[in-house]
Protein backbone atom coordinates (compact mmCIF):
# COMPACT_ATOMS: atom_id res chain seq x y z
CA UNK A 1 0.00 0.00 0.00
CA UNK A 2 2.80 2.61 0.93
CA UNK A 3 4.55 1.78 -2.16
CA UNK A 4 1.56 2.26 -4.23
CA UNK A 5 1.21 5.98 -2.18
CA UNK A 6 4.91 6.81 -3.13
CA UNK A 7 4.04 6.07 -6.72
CA UNK A 8 0.99 8.15 -6.95
CA UNK A 9 2.76 11.04 -5.19
CA UNK A 10 5.88 11.47 -7.61
CA UNK A 11 3.13 10.60 -10.51
CA UNK A 12 1.44 13.74 -9.66
CA UNK A 13 5.15 15.43 -8.85
CA UNK A 14 5.79 14.04 -12.71
CA UNK A 15 3.05 15.90 -13.88
CA UNK A 16 3.87 19.22 -12.19
CA UNK A 17 7.08 19.07 -13.81
CA UNK A 18 5.57 18.55 -17.35
CA UNK A 19 3.43 21.29 -17.22
CA UNK A 20 6.13 23.34 -16.73
CA UNK A 21 7.93 22.13 -20.17
CA UNK A 22 4.92 22.39 -22.15
CA UNK A 23 3.86 26.20 -23.24
CA UNK A 24 0.46 25.50 -24.55
CA UNK A 25 -0.88 24.76 -21.09
CA UNK A 26 -1.36 26.49 -17.76
CA UNK A 27 1.55 24.97 -15.60
CA UNK A 28 -0.57 26.65 -12.47
CA UNK A 29 -3.77 24.15 -13.46
CA UNK A 30 -1.56 21.51 -13.47
CA UNK A 31 0.35 22.37 -10.56
CA UNK A 32 -2.47 23.09 -8.28
CA UNK A 33 -4.19 20.03 -9.51
CA UNK A 34 -1.70 17.65 -8.75
CA UNK A 35 -1.22 19.01 -4.88
CA UNK A 36 -5.05 19.20 -4.63
CA UNK A 37 -4.44 15.15 -5.47
CA UNK A 38 -1.56 14.36 -3.61
CA UNK A 39 -2.96 16.59 -0.52
CA UNK A 40 -5.70 14.15 -0.46
CA UNK A 41 -4.38 10.62 -1.05
CA UNK A 42 -1.37 11.63 1.77
CA UNK A 43 -4.19 13.02 3.87
CA UNK A 44 -6.43 9.48 3.63
CA UNK A 45 -3.84 6.78 3.06
CA UNK A 46 -0.45 7.89 4.99
CA UNK A 47 0.48 5.40 7.05
CA UNK A 48 1.31 8.62 9.97
CA UNK A 49 -2.04 10.66 10.60
CA UNK A 50 -1.79 14.15 9.03
CA UNK A 51 -3.69 16.75 10.15
CA UNK A 52 -5.65 19.53 7.74
CA UNK A 53 -3.34 21.98 10.04
CA UNK A 54 0.24 20.36 9.24
CA UNK A 55 -0.59 21.04 5.45
CA UNK A 56 -1.40 24.42 5.98
CA UNK A 57 1.85 24.40 8.08
CA UNK A 58 4.02 23.29 5.06
CA UNK A 59 3.62 26.20 3.40
CA UNK A 60 6.63 28.80 4.25
CA UNK A 61 4.76 31.73 5.11
CA UNK A 62 7.87 34.12 5.24
CA UNK A 63 8.84 33.22 1.82
CA UNK A 64 5.43 33.63 0.23
CA UNK A 65 4.61 37.03 1.93
CA UNK A 66 8.82 38.37 1.06
CA UNK A 67 7.53 37.17 -2.80
CA UNK A 68 4.39 38.89 -2.46
CA UNK A 69 6.08 42.22 -1.11
CA UNK A 70 8.46 41.85 -3.58
CA UNK A 71 6.62 41.87 -6.30
CA UNK A 72 4.33 44.53 -5.39
CA UNK A 73 7.09 47.05 -5.29
CA UNK A 74 8.45 45.77 -8.97
CA UNK A 75 5.16 45.99 -10.45
CA UNK A 76 5.06 49.97 -8.70
CA UNK A 77 8.28 50.67 -10.29
CA UNK A 78 7.43 49.42 -13.71
CA UNK A 79 3.84 51.17 -13.53
CA UNK A 80 6.07 54.44 -13.21
CA UNK A 81 8.64 53.71 -15.46
CA UNK A 82 11.80 53.90 -13.26
CA UNK A 83 13.38 50.62 -14.68
CA UNK A 84 12.54 51.99 -17.87
CA UNK A 85 13.78 55.56 -17.58
CA UNK A 86 17.52 53.88 -16.32
CA UNK A 87 17.77 52.13 -19.53
CA UNK A 88 16.92 55.04 -21.49
CA UNK A 89 19.38 56.85 -19.56
CA UNK A 90 22.25 54.36 -19.84
CA UNK A 91 21.70 53.98 -23.52
CA UNK A 92 21.13 57.59 -24.55
CA UNK A 93 24.65 58.62 -22.47
CA UNK A 94 27.04 55.40 -23.83
CA UNK A 95 25.30 54.82 -27.70
CA UNK A 96 28.03 56.19 -29.54
CA UNK A 97 30.63 53.44 -28.55
CA UNK A 98 29.53 50.38 -29.43
CA UNK A 99 31.89 48.53 -26.78
CA UNK A 100 31.46 50.29 -24.36
CA UNK A 101 27.84 50.35 -24.60
CA UNK A 102 28.04 46.75 -24.43
CA UNK A 103 29.71 46.09 -21.27
CA UNK A 104 27.95 48.86 -19.45
CA UNK A 105 24.55 47.48 -20.33
CA UNK A 106 25.52 44.27 -19.39
CA UNK A 107 27.03 45.07 -16.10
CA UNK A 108 24.07 47.25 -14.94
CA UNK A 109 21.43 44.87 -16.04
CA UNK A 110 23.22 41.93 -14.36
CA UNK A 111 23.27 43.81 -11.34
CA UNK A 112 20.00 44.42 -11.48
CA UNK A 113 19.33 40.92 -11.69
CA UNK A 114 20.76 40.17 -8.37
CA UNK A 115 17.83 42.11 -7.17
CA UNK A 116 14.94 42.35 -9.48
CA UNK A 117 13.20 39.07 -11.23
CA UNK A 118 16.05 38.50 -14.48
CA UNK A 119 12.92 37.86 -16.85
CA UNK A 120 11.95 41.59 -15.87
CA UNK A 121 15.87 42.50 -16.65
CA UNK A 122 14.92 41.12 -19.82
CA UNK A 123 11.90 42.68 -21.00
CA UNK A 124 13.11 46.16 -19.59
CA UNK A 125 16.55 46.20 -21.58
CA UNK A 126 16.06 43.93 -25.21
CA UNK A 127 13.92 47.11 -26.41
CA UNK A 128 16.11 49.56 -25.25
CA UNK A 129 19.75 47.44 -26.31
CA UNK A 130 17.37 46.96 -30.02
CA UNK A 131 16.07 50.44 -30.38
CA UNK A 132 19.60 51.71 -30.02
CA UNK A 133 21.34 49.24 -31.95
CA UNK A 134 18.99 50.28 -34.82
CA UNK A 135 20.54 54.00 -34.39
CA UNK A 136 23.66 52.81 -34.40
CA UNK A 137 23.03 50.74 -36.93
CA UNK A 138 25.01 48.03 -35.11
CA UNK A 139 24.18 44.36 -34.90
CA UNK A 140 22.27 44.01 -31.74
CA UNK A 141 22.66 40.26 -31.45
CA UNK A 142 26.09 39.82 -30.07
CA UNK A 143 24.72 42.52 -27.21
CA UNK A 144 21.60 40.64 -26.27
CA UNK A 145 23.98 37.07 -25.83
CA UNK A 146 26.04 38.99 -23.72
CA UNK A 147 22.93 40.64 -21.73
CA UNK A 148 21.31 37.13 -21.35
CA UNK A 149 24.02 35.28 -20.63
CA UNK A 150 25.74 37.34 -17.90
CA UNK A 151 22.03 38.15 -16.24
CA UNK A 152 21.93 34.41 -15.42
CA UNK A 153 24.75 34.68 -13.40
CA UNK A 154 23.71 37.51 -11.43
CA UNK A 155 21.40 34.43 -9.18
CA UNK A 156 24.24 34.00 -7.09
CA UNK A 157 24.64 37.34 -6.11
CA UNK A 158 21.94 37.78 -3.37
CA UNK A 159 19.27 35.67 -1.34
CA UNK A 160 16.69 37.32 -3.43
CA UNK A 161 18.32 37.45 -6.71
CA UNK A 162 15.87 34.33 -7.49
CA UNK A 163 12.83 32.46 -6.20
CA UNK A 164 15.93 29.06 -5.25
CA UNK A 165 17.97 31.35 -3.53
CA UNK A 166 15.59 33.00 -1.45
CA UNK A 167 14.23 29.08 -0.29
CA UNK A 168 17.84 28.44 0.55
CA UNK A 169 18.63 31.48 2.19
CA UNK A 170 15.58 31.24 4.46
CA UNK A 171 16.14 27.92 5.47
CA UNK A 172 19.49 28.23 6.71
CA UNK A 173 19.07 31.42 7.91
CA UNK A 174 21.68 32.84 4.67
CA UNK A 175 21.94 36.86 5.06
CA UNK A 176 22.93 38.72 2.09
CA UNK A 177 26.71 39.41 3.80
CA UNK A 178 26.95 35.79 3.74
CA UNK A 179 25.97 35.70 -0.06
CA UNK A 180 28.28 38.57 -0.56
CA UNK A 181 31.40 37.17 1.54
CA UNK A 182 30.98 33.48 0.11
CA UNK A 183 29.71 34.03 -3.56
CA UNK A 184 30.33 38.01 -4.30
CA UNK A 185 34.55 36.91 -5.77
CA UNK A 186 32.87 34.41 -7.60
CA UNK A 187 29.93 36.93 -9.52
CA UNK A 188 32.97 39.25 -9.75
CA UNK A 189 34.94 36.90 -11.74
CA UNK A 190 32.29 35.12 -13.47
CA UNK A 191 30.98 38.28 -14.59
CA UNK A 192 34.26 39.99 -15.91
CA UNK A 193 35.65 37.17 -17.41
CA UNK A 194 32.41 36.13 -18.91
CA UNK A 195 32.16 39.57 -20.76
CA UNK A 196 36.13 39.77 -21.31
CA UNK A 197 35.52 36.62 -23.93
CA UNK A 198 32.50 37.53 -25.29
CA UNK A 199 34.12 41.06 -26.28
CA UNK A 200 37.12 39.51 -27.64
CA UNK A 201 35.21 36.80 -29.29
CA UNK A 202 32.11 37.93 -30.56
CA UNK A 203 31.52 41.43 -30.34
CA UNK A 204 34.64 42.49 -31.93
CA UNK A 205 33.89 40.75 -35.45
CA UNK A 206 30.54 42.44 -35.65
CA UNK A 207 31.78 45.74 -34.91
CA UNK A 208 31.22 46.46 -38.88
CA UNK A 209 28.12 44.70 -39.31
CA UNK A 210 25.97 46.98 -40.31
CA UNK A 211 22.04 45.77 -39.01
CA UNK A 212 19.34 47.19 -40.76
CA UNK A 213 15.56 45.40 -39.27
CA UNK A 214 13.78 44.52 -42.32
CA UNK A 215 10.80 42.91 -41.27
CA UNK A 216 6.86 44.61 -40.73
CA UNK A 217 6.55 44.15 -36.98
CA UNK A 218 9.80 46.68 -36.55
CA UNK A 219 8.01 49.10 -38.90
CA UNK A 220 5.14 49.24 -36.23
CA UNK A 221 5.91 51.74 -33.43
CA UNK A 222 7.29 50.42 -30.26
CA UNK A 223 5.67 51.93 -27.64
CA UNK A 224 3.66 49.63 -25.32
CA UNK A 225 2.61 46.00 -25.52
CA UNK A 226 2.24 43.04 -23.19
CA UNK A 227 3.83 39.62 -22.90
CA UNK A 228 3.13 37.27 -20.56
CA UNK A 229 1.97 39.55 -17.99
CA UNK A 230 4.59 42.33 -18.16
CA UNK A 231 4.44 45.47 -19.60
CA UNK A 232 6.73 45.88 -22.79
CA UNK A 233 7.67 49.63 -22.82
CA UNK A 234 10.44 51.73 -24.74
CA UNK A 235 10.56 54.99 -23.22
CA UNK A 236 11.51 58.00 -25.46
CA UNK A 237 11.54 60.58 -22.96
CA UNK A 238 12.43 61.46 -19.40
CA UNK A 239 10.05 60.59 -16.80
CA UNK A 240 9.51 63.76 -13.48
CA UNK A 241 12.51 64.20 -12.37
CA UNK A 242 11.00 64.25 -8.37
CA UNK A 243 9.49 60.76 -9.21
CA UNK A 244 12.69 59.53 -10.26
CA UNK A 245 14.64 60.17 -7.46
CA UNK A 246 12.21 60.00 -4.75
CA UNK A 247 12.11 55.72 -6.35
CA UNK A 248 15.50 55.69 -6.78
CA UNK A 249 16.57 56.74 -3.14
CA UNK A 250 14.05 54.66 -1.99
CA UNK A 251 15.35 51.71 -4.13
CA UNK A 252 18.83 52.26 -2.44
CA UNK A 253 17.46 52.31 0.68
CA UNK A 254 15.54 48.99 0.32
CA UNK A 255 18.43 47.45 -0.55
CA UNK A 256 20.52 48.48 2.49
CA UNK A 257 17.82 47.16 4.84
CA UNK A 258 17.68 43.63 2.85
CA UNK A 259 22.01 43.94 3.69
CA UNK A 260 21.83 44.97 7.34
CA UNK A 261 18.37 43.12 8.85
CA UNK A 262 18.30 39.55 8.56
CA UNK A 263 14.29 39.09 8.66
CA UNK A 264 13.22 39.42 5.08
CA UNK A 265 9.32 39.50 5.60
CA UNK A 266 9.68 42.45 8.10
CA UNK A 267 11.85 44.41 5.23
CA UNK A 268 9.71 43.56 2.17
CA UNK A 269 6.40 44.48 4.01
CA UNK A 270 8.04 47.72 5.00
CA UNK A 271 9.58 48.65 1.48
CA UNK A 272 6.14 47.44 0.22
CA UNK A 273 4.24 50.46 2.29
CA UNK A 274 6.86 52.75 1.47
CA UNK A 275 7.16 52.51 -2.34
CA UNK A 276 3.25 52.93 -2.05
CA UNK A 277 3.19 55.86 -0.11
CA UNK A 278 5.75 57.78 -2.28
CA UNK A 279 3.93 56.69 -5.23
CA UNK A 280 0.24 57.47 -5.00
CA UNK A 281 -2.36 57.50 -6.99
CA UNK A 282 -4.23 60.44 -8.45
CA UNK A 283 -8.47 58.87 -7.82
CA UNK A 284 -11.28 60.36 -9.63
CA UNK A 285 -12.06 63.16 -6.89
CA UNK A 286 -8.31 64.72 -8.43
CA UNK A 287 -6.57 63.91 -4.94
CA UNK A 288 -4.00 61.48 -4.85
CA UNK A 289 -3.37 59.04 -1.83
CA UNK A 290 -1.66 55.66 -1.49
CA UNK A 291 -3.72 52.31 -2.84
CA UNK A 292 -2.06 49.50 -2.09
CA UNK A 293 -4.99 47.48 -3.54
CA UNK A 294 -4.65 48.72 -6.68
CA UNK A 295 -0.82 47.95 -6.94
CA UNK A 296 -1.70 44.60 -6.07
CA UNK A 297 -4.14 43.81 -9.20
CA UNK A 298 -0.57 44.36 -11.31
CA UNK A 299 1.14 41.43 -9.42
CA UNK A 300 1.20 38.51 -11.18
CA UNK A 301 0.41 35.94 -8.56
CA UNK A 302 1.25 32.68 -10.79
CA UNK A 303 4.33 31.76 -9.05
CA UNK A 304 3.56 32.51 -5.33
CA UNK A 305 0.55 29.79 -5.70
CA UNK A 306 2.97 27.72 -7.39
CA UNK A 307 5.31 28.07 -4.71
CA UNK A 308 2.30 27.05 -2.16
CA UNK A 309 1.45 23.97 -4.38
CA UNK A 310 5.23 22.97 -4.32
CA UNK A 311 6.29 23.35 -0.48
CA UNK A 312 2.32 20.81 0.19
CA UNK A 313 3.64 18.26 -2.50
CA UNK A 314 7.63 18.24 -0.95
CA UNK A 315 5.09 17.92 2.67
CA UNK A 316 3.77 14.84 0.85
CA UNK A 317 6.69 13.37 0.11
CA UNK A 318 8.16 13.44 3.17
CA UNK A 319 5.20 11.83 5.02
CA UNK A 320 5.10 8.75 2.72
CA UNK A 321 8.36 8.77 3.01
CA UNK A 322 10.33 9.68 -0.62
CA UNK A 323 12.12 12.37 0.85
CA UNK A 324 13.52 9.64 3.59
CA UNK A 325 14.50 7.29 0.40
CA UNK A 326 16.34 10.14 -1.36
CA UNK A 327 18.24 11.16 1.72
CA UNK A 328 19.30 7.29 2.27
CA UNK A 329 20.56 6.63 -1.14
CA UNK A 330 22.41 10.15 -1.72
CA UNK A 331 24.12 9.69 1.16
CA UNK A 332 24.78 6.17 0.10
CA UNK A 333 26.23 7.62 -3.17
CA UNK A 334 28.04 10.60 -1.91
CA UNK A 335 31.97 10.80 -1.49
CA UNK A 336 33.36 10.68 2.09
CA UNK A 337 35.18 13.70 0.89
CA UNK A 338 34.29 16.87 1.47
CA UNK A 339 35.86 18.35 -2.13
CA UNK A 340 34.41 15.67 -4.13
CA UNK A 341 30.98 16.02 -2.08
CA UNK A 342 30.68 19.90 -3.23
CA UNK A 343 31.23 19.05 -6.40
CA UNK A 344 29.34 15.56 -6.93
CA UNK A 345 26.58 18.25 -5.35
CA UNK A 346 27.11 20.86 -7.99
CA UNK A 347 26.87 18.44 -10.66
CA UNK A 348 24.12 16.41 -10.03
CA UNK A 349 22.26 19.54 -9.00
CA UNK A 350 23.24 21.35 -12.52
CA UNK A 351 22.20 18.67 -14.55
CA UNK A 352 18.97 18.40 -12.95
CA UNK A 353 17.98 21.77 -12.83
CA UNK A 354 19.13 21.87 -16.96
CA UNK A 355 16.92 19.30 -17.73
CA UNK A 356 14.18 20.01 -15.08
CA UNK A 357 12.55 22.95 -13.42
CA UNK A 358 15.38 24.72 -10.96
CA UNK A 359 12.76 25.26 -8.02
CA UNK A 360 11.47 21.51 -7.54
CA UNK A 361 15.01 20.40 -7.96
CA UNK A 362 15.45 23.02 -4.98
CA UNK A 363 12.71 21.81 -2.67
CA UNK A 364 13.81 18.20 -2.69
CA UNK A 365 17.50 18.44 -2.14
CA UNK A 366 17.25 21.07 1.07
CA UNK A 367 16.33 18.33 3.50
CA UNK A 368 18.90 16.13 1.52
CA UNK A 369 21.92 18.98 2.31
CA UNK A 370 20.45 19.01 6.11
CA UNK A 371 21.21 15.82 6.41
CA UNK A 372 24.77 16.04 5.39
CA UNK A 373 25.32 18.89 7.60
CA UNK A 374 24.09 17.01 10.59
CA UNK A 375 25.99 14.07 9.49
CA UNK A 376 29.00 16.61 10.12
CA UNK A 377 30.23 18.02 6.91
CA UNK A 378 30.86 21.48 6.82
CA UNK A 379 27.91 23.57 5.88
CA UNK A 380 29.38 26.80 3.97
CA UNK A 381 31.41 24.57 0.89
CA UNK A 382 28.05 22.55 0.83
CA UNK A 383 25.95 25.46 0.48
CA UNK A 384 27.89 27.31 -2.16
CA UNK A 385 27.87 24.33 -4.66
CA UNK A 386 24.13 23.60 -4.36
CA UNK A 387 23.39 27.66 -5.06
CA UNK A 388 25.50 27.58 -7.82
CA UNK A 389 24.44 23.97 -9.18
CA UNK A 390 20.75 25.51 -8.54
CA UNK A 391 21.33 28.69 -10.30
CA UNK A 392 23.86 27.62 -13.35
CA UNK A 393 22.65 24.43 -14.34
CA UNK A 394 19.80 25.84 -15.93
CA UNK A 395 21.50 27.90 -18.09
CA UNK A 396 22.48 25.17 -20.20
CA UNK A 397 19.08 24.68 -22.14
CA UNK A 398 17.54 28.39 -23.51
CA UNK A 399 14.52 26.69 -21.93
CA UNK A 400 15.53 26.06 -18.30
CA UNK A 401 15.92 29.84 -18.24
CA UNK A 402 12.75 32.07 -18.04
CA UNK A 403 15.05 34.99 -19.29
CA UNK A 404 16.29 33.23 -22.07
CA UNK A 405 13.27 32.32 -23.36
CA UNK A 406 12.02 35.77 -23.33
CA UNK A 407 15.20 37.06 -25.15
CA UNK A 408 14.74 34.72 -28.33
CA UNK A 409 11.33 35.89 -27.96
CA UNK A 410 11.61 39.31 -28.21
CA UNK A 411 14.73 38.63 -30.43
CA UNK A 412 11.83 37.35 -33.04
CA UNK A 413 9.37 39.68 -32.25
CA UNK A 414 11.88 42.59 -33.65
CA UNK A 415 13.92 40.65 -36.11
CA UNK A 416 16.90 40.09 -34.49
CA UNK A 417 17.83 36.63 -36.65
CA UNK A 418 21.19 35.71 -35.50
CA UNK A 419 19.78 35.59 -31.71
CA UNK A 420 17.99 32.45 -32.32
CA UNK A 421 17.61 29.05 -30.55
CA UNK A 422 20.70 27.40 -32.21
CA UNK A 423 23.09 30.21 -31.20
CA UNK A 424 22.04 30.57 -27.82
CA UNK A 425 21.96 26.63 -27.21
CA UNK A 426 25.15 26.68 -28.16
CA UNK A 427 26.65 30.34 -27.09
CA UNK A 428 24.28 30.05 -23.86
CA UNK A 429 25.55 26.13 -23.24
CA UNK A 430 29.39 26.28 -23.24
CA UNK A 431 29.47 29.00 -21.14
CA UNK A 432 27.34 27.67 -18.94
CA UNK A 433 29.55 24.66 -18.33
CA UNK A 434 32.45 26.93 -18.48
CA UNK A 435 30.64 29.04 -15.24
CA UNK A 436 30.50 25.08 -13.79
CA UNK A 437 34.02 24.76 -14.12
CA UNK A 438 34.98 27.99 -12.67
CA UNK A 439 32.16 27.27 -9.41
CA UNK A 440 34.76 23.79 -9.34
CA UNK A 441 37.99 25.82 -9.20
CA UNK A 442 36.60 28.12 -6.69
CA UNK A 443 35.31 25.56 -4.45
CA UNK A 444 38.79 24.07 -5.04
CA UNK A 445 40.58 27.37 -3.51
CA UNK A 446 37.80 27.87 -0.80
CA UNK A 447 38.21 24.24 0.60
CA UNK A 448 41.59 23.73 0.04
CA UNK A 449 43.02 27.22 1.69
CA UNK A 450 40.35 27.60 4.37
CA UNK A 451 38.78 24.37 5.42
Amino acid sequence: MLISLQIFVITCFIVVIIALFRETVDFLTYSMGAMLVAATATYFFSPEVVSMEEFFLSVNWEVIFFLLSMFTIVAILEENFIFQDIARRITNKFSTNTRKFFWIICLISTVSAAFIEDISVAIIFIPMIIKTSEKMKINPAPILLGMTICINLASTLTPFGSAENLLIANHFSLTSQWFFLNLGVFFIMGTLSTLFLLDYFIVKKHLTDIWIPHCEENKEPLEIGHLEGHELTILEDPIDKKVFYSNFIALGVLFILLIVIPNILFVGLLGMLIFVFINPRRRESGKSKPDLSYYLTKVDFKLIFFFISLFVLVFCFEKVGIIQFLEDFVLSVAPANLFLLCIFILVITSILSGLLDNLPVTVLFIPILQVLMDTGFAATPILIAFILGINLGGNILPQGSAADMMTLELSKRYCVDEMNYKRLLKTGGIFAIYHIILGVAYLAVLIFFFF
